[in-house]
């Protein structure tokens, strides 16, 4: 018997920073739904609209209630009437929205309106066929091969630029436990070392430097890369596990990027500007120095020759880390061939606000897929306590998510979520892989041949 949706309401709620975001209520014959939208601080350009009420003195203009009318007012009563089934109609329900709204970048309806109905559509779905998120999602993607995939959790454990008050201009340097065994040894590995690092912090600059950023990361007072860097290095030591944990950073250059130079020192109003060359010649020394197995976002999201130009002299590199597209690819399929054509990276991060539709989000990792890059996904700066990425990341077979520091309820509740999936997993006897260092391509897709251009980028 086919599911279809009897009513939708929507209201304000707050996300982990205090300001307003999007929460849907869909009801089916099943039951009721919700999906609570994220919000980032560090955005691209070429993002789908977060519809904001600038307007309005209410929450410092970042209210929401526009878009919360937009889905009681607009998408509810289109969407009822079109009688769609929730259980096979995931991908007409999102394109029917994204006609609704009629605009590149879901400017009239907003992303985060339109992202909301689509996540408790998947939900409705998921439970109308009887089966986990994680199992709908993974008939949406295609992705049926076995065995389940459990991923590499990046925990960013120090946070700078616009998600901390300290001077450094790389935005999140992270850890990664490849050399755990499952995911719950590697949220342990994470925690562990999370806490020798609040130590090592505490001893060299006293407890008040232990305060953290948006993401649940410390933000001690450093300015440099290298000195993140030598933290961490050192508290893994202490935890104890060297060589069994690697590290990622996400720059988020387009923030620091001004008049075709990066400054590091914006932050503390000096000028440290480095030429794109330059800065490409900071990562091959980090890279050569350090674990460093993702690179996120070196580069501004529309400096495609620098991104190519790194790519192409990464072959020089003993280790090519996994180069990964953010702000320049922005889970948008057009952005994701223009990268690919370009040869400026090997990796998508996937980001379900940036897009606005379940849908969309899984056509742009298929699309990567079939290039052999990683898909990395991803939380927002300004998460919820909505677990649905921890699914997605199982559906799709992706190997890798970042989601914050192990603290923080917004973003403890995704790993919380992924033990308990891995747990649901082995109860039932399914065959289950822990990705471990083969993140990137645990997925187990081939590129097409006729794509000249790898998984390793060259």
């Amino acid at each position: 018997m086919p599911s279809y949706i009897t009513s939708i309401t929507a209201a304000q709620r707050l996300d982990s920073r205090g300001n307003p975001t999007v929460q849907v209520r869909l009801t089916t014959d099943k039951g009721t739904f919700t999906g609570l939208v994220p919000s980032g601080a560090s955005t691209g350009i070429h993002e789908a609209l977060e519809l904001r009420d600038t307007s309005s003195t209410a929450y410092g203009g970042k209210g929401v209630k526009q878009a919360v009318l937009n889905v009681t007012n607009t998408i509810a009563p289109a969407l009822i009437a079109r009688y769609f089934d929730v259980e096979t109609q995931l991908k007409e329900i999102d394109a029917f929205m994204c006609d609704l709204d009629g605009t590149k970048g879901k400017k009239k309806l907003g992303a985060n309106a339109i992202l909301g109905v689509s996540m408790a559509c998947a939900r409705a779905g998921a439970a109308s066929l009887k089966i986990p998120l994680y199992e709908h999602l993974r008939l949406e993607s295609g992705s049926l091969e076995a065995p389940y995939i459990l991923p590499v959790p990046f925990f960013n454990v120090l946070n700078g630029g616009v998600h901390s008050g300290n001077t450094m201009a790389f935005q999140e340097i992270m850890l990664a436990p490849t050399g755990a065994q499952s995911i719950t040894e590697a949220v342990q590995m994470g925690a562990e070392t999370y806490h020798a690092l609040k130590t090592v912090i505490t001893k060299k600059f006293g407890p008040s430097a232990t305060g953290i950023g948006d993401e649940g990361g410390f933000a001690p007072p450093i300015s440099k890369p290298s000195e993140a860097l030598d933290l961490l290095t050192e508290a893994v030591e202490k935890a104890g596990y060297t060589g069994k944990i690697q590290f990622a950073m996400d720059p988020a250059s387009s923030e620091f990027f001004r008049e075709a130079n990066y400054n590091l020192g914006i932050k503390d109003k000096t000028s440290t500007k480095l030429t794109p060359d330059g800065l490409a010649d900071l990562y091959r020394e980090l890279i050569q120095k350090y674990p460093i197995v993702l690179l996120e976002d070196p580069f501004a999201e529309d400096d495609w020759s620098s991104w190519s130009g790194f790519m192409q002299k990464g072959k020089s590199l003993e280790r090519m880390p996994e180069i990964v597209g953010d702000d320049l690819t922005v889970t948008n399929v057009e952005r994701v061939k223009e990268a690919q054509e370009k040869g400026a990276c090997n990796g998508l991060l996937l980001k379900i606000n940036q897009i606005g539709t379940v849908s969309e989000a899984i056509a742009a990792a298929n699309l990567a897929f079939s290039y052999g890059w990683g898909v990395f996904v991803s939380h927002r700066s300004g998460e919820t306590t909505d677990d649905f990425i921890a699914d997605l990341t199982v559906g799709l077979r992706t190997g890798h998510l970042k989601t914050g520091a192990p603290a923080r309820g917004e973003r403890v509740v995704k790993y919380n979520r992924l033990m308990d999936i891995e747990d649901e997993l082995k109860a039932r006897g399914e065959e289950v892989k822990y990705a471990g260092v083969d993140f990137r391509t645990a997925h187990g897709k081939v590129a097409d041949s006729k794509i000249p251009f790898n998984v390793y980028g060259y």
